[in-house]
Order: C-alpha cells, then structure tokens, then sequence
C-alpha cells in the first residue's frame, strides 16, 4: 500500500482539508463584507471536496445540533429591552407588516415550489425572508433540501445587502453607505460571560423545546431561552463569543455542502433564474409594505424602507447609521421580524410538509 493510500485511508486528513478550505474561504468573503462569510465558505468548501470524493462522509448529529444552539442564541439575544421599547405603542402596526413580509415570501417560496426538482416545503423555506442562518440550519430537520435552503437565503442577502445602500441614496436621498457585515459595538460583558450564557441557554433551551414537542427544538429552545434572558435584562449585554459562531456557522455550511451531488449541483442552477426573480419581488413588495408602516407609525419613508428590508441586518444597521435616522427603531423592527420568522416558519413548515409533501432530492 502506498504512502498516498494509507493517508486517504484516515478521516482526519479530510476534515483538515474541509477546515483549510473553510478557513482561507472566510477570510477572503470576510474581506469583501459577504455576509455571514464562515457559513457560505463552510457551504462552499464541503460542496468542492463532496464533488471530489474527498470530504468527510457526514457532520455528526451532536455538532449540528450544537451549531444550531449557538445561531438560536445569537438570535434570541439581539433582542434588548432597550431597542424593542422604541416601538411597543406602535405594536400593532409593527406586528401586522411582519406577518405581511412572512406572507409575501412564504407565496414565492410556494411559486418556487412549481419549478421540477424543488418541493414546496423547500422553496418556502428558501424564500422566508428572515433568520437566513436558523432558517439553512434547521432546514433539513424540518423535511427541506437544505443545499437549495443555503443557496437561495444567502443570494437573497447578498441582493439585499448590495442593492439597499443604492436604493436608499437614489430613492430615498440618503447619504451613500458601503455594504458591510460589521456588528455593532462589542459587549460590555467579558467573553466568559457570553459562553457561560450560551451554556445555559443551550442545557435548559433544547430539553424544554423537545419535550414540548417545539419544531427544531435545537434552535429555537436555546433561541427561546436567550430570548427571556435578555428581554428581563438578565443578559448582562453578554453576546455569544465570536470564535464559536464562527465554527458554529462554518458546521452548517459542511451539514448542507456534503450532501452535494452533481444532480444536486445541477438543480440549484436551474432555479436560480426564477430564484432570483422572486426574491427581487418580494424585495419590492416589502419596500411598498415600508411605506405602510411609514404611513402608521410616523417614521419616515427611509426609516420605513430599511426596516423592513427582508435581510442583511447589519447593513441595515451601517445604512440607517450613515443616513442619521431613528437607528434603534428601524432595527427594533428588524429584530423583531427575523425572530417573528423563526417562530413561526418551523410550524408553517410542518404544516406545508404534511399537506403538500416534504423531501428532500438527494
């Protein structure tokens, strides 16, 4: 046996492979404010070594379920007290416009769902416009084709996070914002903190939601919990360290990239083109549903516009920053739509599973 066999006759040097491939991938996507880099870059380096015959056979079950922990709770706590009180007397319309995004793009993902090779169950959950990262993580649980998931959540982001600076300069008359993917101001809470609250979150968060019977209980219990926490200020305005959201999105990128086949490969391109059409509707329509909140609420057309721009919350952030808007009303909005998402797409998507047939090609 040759030198050359007896190393491909080891795992290890695959999963080397797929984290070398990830690591230079996040660097570079980082450098060009893509967003969530480790995510795509973990998708994209497990669909090359799949296609190759050379990565890893699967991502083990506890590591996924782990990756979707951290997600839940990044999630859970961008919701502070704070931010969301700016918009409490104006609940209402707030809420209803929400529904109405959740609606318009569940409707493309189903029109999504007629094109051969996609279910409707995937083309929903591909077309939800909030929660790209828990949507791609939970996706497979739920019954979706979590390859065409990725793809399509990310190309909606990325359309989002290019075009809504022009759009918000030409149309609105704001100042010119570059897109980016930076997070606001770091934690005041040490980085222990942060871990120890993901720790917590994630022991008492997954138990509970699976013994309610809660869809993706990986996500959406710890999600949950983190929630509570940091709306009765327990959070100590602790966020989850960035090293391990980081690995947590490099692991839901390998969990759809190594399903890759070349059937697969195929089917994701010949979507795209109808894809991307529906996603600059939905993106049209949630700029019309804008203006309504506009209208109710006393914000102004710009700040009515970027809140509910479906996705790239942190390039809403530098675009409201940069225009001089009302910042915390236009991401309380926007926090409270990604986390309306997440709730209620997993029952929707159960629902849709059961009525119109779940699946994913492999």
């Amino acid at each position: 046996m040759t030198a050359v066999r007896r190393l491909r006759n080891v795992r290890w040097w695959r999963w080397l492979l797929l984290a070398a491939l990830t690591v230079v991938g996040t660097v570079a996507l980082d450098a060009i404010a893509v967003p969530s880099p480790a995510l795509f870059a973990g998708l994209f380096a497990a669909t090359v070594v799949a296609l190759a015959g050379a990565g890893p056979a699967r991502v083990a079950r506890p590591a996924t379920s782990g990756a979707q922990a951290v997600i839940g709770i990044v999630i859970g706590l961008l919701a502070r007290p704070e931010t969301l009180a700016s918009v409490a007397s104006q609940w209402l319309p707030v809420l209803l416009i929400s529904l109405g995004t959740l609606l318009v793009s569940m409707a493309a993902g189903l029109l999504m769902g007629l094109q051969r090779g996609v279910t409707p169950l995937t083309g929903m959950l591909a077309q939800t416009a909030g929660g790209a990262s828990g949507l791609v993580a939970i996706s497979r649980e739920l019954g979706g084709d979590e390859r065409m998931v990725a793809v399509i959540q990310y190309l909606r982001v990325g359309l989002v996070t290019a075009t809504m600076p022009v759009v918000a300069a030409l149309v609105y008359g704001a100042p010119h914002a570059a897109p980016t993917g930076t997070a606001p101001a770091g934690p005041a809470a040490p980085w222990w903190v942060g871990l120890l609250v993901a720790a917590v979150c994630t022991a008492a968060g997954i138990p509970l939601a699976r013994l309610a019977r809660v869809p993706a209980p990986s996500l959406l219990g710890p999600m949950l919990v983190a929630l509570v926490i940091s709306l009765a200020g327990f959070s100590a305005d602790a966020t989850v360290p960035e090293p391990l959201v980081v690995v947590a999105y490099a692991v839901i990128g390998w969990q759809g990239g190594l399903r890759f086949t070349r059937d697969a490969l195929g089917t994701v391109v010949r979507v795209l083109p109808l894809a991307t059409g529906l996603i600059l509707a939905v993106v049209a329509v949630c700029a019309g549903l804008g203006l309504v909140l506009s209208r109710f609420t006393g914000m102004t057309l710009l700040e009515g516009y970027l809140a509910t721009t479906p996705g790239g919350v942190y390039a809403v952030l530098a675009t409201a920053i940069s225009s001089g808007v009302d910042v915390t009303s236009v991401m309380a909005v926007q926090v409270l739509r990604v986390i309306l998402m997440l709730l209620v797409a997993p029952w929707i998507a159960r629902l849709v599973g059961r009525r119109l047939g779940a699946g994913s090609p492999t």
